[in-house]
């Protein structure tokens, strides 16, 4: 191999590698959201059940008619 053909080589290992660190920083940045956003819809739902557990038990006079 002659020394340009070594050159270009490397020149491209180093962007593949630049390339990589990025998309890590990616994946790492999005697992990061995705944790949150768990996080965050497991405290919605512990709040939606402990709403509709205080709510009042439904009575025939709070059913809808039929016609609707």
């Amino acid at each position: 191999m002659d020394e340009e053909r070594i050159i270009e080589i490397e020149t491209k290992v180093a962007h593949q590698e630049h390339t990589v660190q990025q998309l890590n920083d990616v994946v790492t940045e999005q697992a990061a959201r995705i944790s949150q956003l768990e996080d965050l819809c497991r405290a919605l739902v512990d709040r939606l059940h402990s709403l509709s557990s205080n709510l009042p038990a439904a009575t025939e006079q709070d059913e809808r008619p039929p016609h609707y």
